[in-house]
C-alpha cells in the first residue's frame, strides 16, 4: 500500500471512527484502525463488535492495499504532523506503517487487515431516507433520556418505528420519557420496529455533520443490525434484543393544571437550583401559583441543602387549572429544557405524585414525561 492523503482529512478521518474503537477488548485488533484502498479514495474502519464506523477520505494511491495500526498511536501522530501532506507505505512483510510527513519520518508496527473483523456492506436500495437535520435534532431530543443503567439493556436503546412516512423515536429510563416524531419525504416500503443503543445514535449525530444529503438507514436481514450511511461514512450497529415497554401507557391521559413558562427562564432557574439541589437529591420544588382560567401567574422555583444552603427564584408564568406544589429531579428538568426549541414551554401537571409533561408551546412533535420526587 502506498497512499499520499491530506493531512486535514486523515486527522478528521481518524477523529470520525475512533470513538468505535474498543478500548477494553481482549482482541487487539480491536484497538487499531483499519486502512484499506478502496476505488480511488482510502477507507477508515473501526469496531468494537457491538459498533462500527468507517469513513472514506480523498487520496492518491500509488500501491493497493489494507493494514491496521493503533488508532490512538496514529491519532496522536497525524495531529501534529507538519505538512499539509501525509504518505503512507506499507511494508507487507512486517505490517510496518511508514508514515511521512515533511520532516517527520515514522514507523508503525501493525496487524494484518486479515484480522479484523468484517463489516457488512449492505444494499442501500431500499433504504429509508431521513433528513440529516430532522434526525439530529430527534436523536438530542430523545437519546438523553435513555438508561445508562446496565442490567436494563433494553433501556439503553432507543425505540425507532417507522410506519409509511411517520418515524418515531422513544427513550426512557424508568424517571422519565421522551417522544418524539417527524415526517419522511418518502414513505418507507417495510414498516420499523427496532431497539438501536443510544450511544450509537449519539455518535451518527456527531459524524452527521452538515450533510444536505439525507441518512439512508437498512436493517440486513437477520442479522440484528442496523447501518446509517451519510455523505461519507457509514455506522454500524448491533440492535437491542427485547421488548420495549408500552411507552403510550406512561403518557397521562389528562391534567388538572397547563403552565405555560418562557423556556429560557425557566432553564435558567433550573441551573440556579441545580447548584444547591446536587448536594443532596437533586430535588427542586416547584410552587405552581395561579387560579382560575389563564390567570397571570407564577412559578416559584426552589431547591434546599443542609450543606449549601437555599435557592428560590420566581418566574412569570399563564396557570390554566389549580395550583399545585410538585418536586421533580432538576437534572432531568435541566436536560430536557435544554433540547426545547421552542421560545415557550407548556408543563402539564396533576397531582404531587403523579408524572409532569414538558411540551415545546407550538411543537406537537415532542413531549417529555418526568416522574415526580418525593415532597420531603
Amino acid at each position: 500500500m502506498k497512499v499520499t492523503v491530506l493531512q486535514e482529512n486523515l486527522a478528521r478521518g481518524l477523529g470520525a471512527v475512533s470513538r468505535a474503537v474498543s478500548s477494553r477488548s481482549t482482541l487487539p485488533v480491536l484497538a487499531n484502525v483499519l486502512l484499506a484502498t478502496d476505488d480511488g479514495r482510502l477507507r477508515l474502519s473501526a469496531t468494537n463488535l457491538e459498533m462500527g464506523i468507517t469513513c472514506w477520505i480523498g487520496a492518491k494511491i500509488e500501491e493497493e492495499g489494507s493494514t491496521t495500526v493503533p488508532s490512538r498511536t496514529l491519532s496522536d501522530l497525524v495531529s501534529t504532523m507538519p505538512d499539509p501532506q501525509v504518505s503512507l507505505s506499507l511494508d507487507t512483510g512486517t505490517q510496518t506503517l511508514n508514515v511521512r510527513s515533511g520532516a517527520s519520518t515514522n514507523d508503525i508496527k501493525g496487524i494484518d487487515a486479515q484480522e479484523f473483523p468484517p463489516l457488512p456492506v449492505p444494499d442501500f436500495a431500499e433504504a429509508i431516507l431521513i433528513n440529516v437535520a430532522d434526525f439530529k435534532e430527534m436523536i438530542q431530543q430523545v437519546a438523553f433520556a435513555a438508561s445508562a443503567d446496565e442490567a436494563r439493556p433494553v433501556l439503553m436503546g432507543v425505540l425507532l418505528k417507522v410506519e409509511g412516512d411517520k418515524i418515531i423515536m422513544a427513550a426512557a429510563d424508568g424517571f422519565r420519557l421522551s417522544v418524539r416524531t417527524a415526517t419522511l419525504s418518502t414513505p418507507a416500503a417495510q414498516p420499523v420496529n427496532a431497539i438501536i443503543p443510544a450511544r450509537a445514535l449519539s455518535e451518527l449525530a456527531r459524524i452527521a455533520g452538515e450533510s444536505d444529503q439525507p441518512i439512508q438507514m437498512v436493517m440486513p436481514k437477520g442479522r440484528g443490525q442496523v447501518v446509517f450511511r451519510v455523505k461519507d461514512a457509514e455506522l454500524v450497529s448491533q440492535l437491542i434484543d427485547g421488548t420495549f415497554p408500552d411507552y403510550q401507557q406512561i403518557i397521562p391521559r389528562s391534567h388538572k393544571s397547563r403552565t405555560l413558562v418562557s423556556t429560557a427562564s425557566l432553564l435558567k432557574a433550573c441551573r440556579q437550583a441545580e447548584i444547591f439541589a446536587r448536594e443532596g437529591s437533586n430535588v427542586v420544588r416547584l410552587n405552581i401559583k395561579g387560579s382560575g382560567d389563564l390567570q397571570p401567574g407564577e412559578v416559584e422555583i426552589s431547591a434546599h441543602s443542609e450543606e449549601t444552603g437555599s435557592n428560590e427564584t420566581i418566574v412569570e408564568a399563564t396557570v390554566d387549572g389549580v395550583p399545585l406544589l410538585i418536586a421533580f429531579n432538576v437534572k432531568y428538568l435541566r436536560e430536557v429544557l435544554e433540547v426545547i426549541k421552542t421560545p415557550n414551554v407548556a408543563v402539564e401537571t396533576s397531582a404531587a405524585n403523579a408524572p409532569g409533561v414538558i411540551r415545546p408551546v407550538g411543537d406537537d412533535d415532542f413531549l417529555h414525561v418526568i416522574m415526580p420526587m418525593h415532597l420531603g
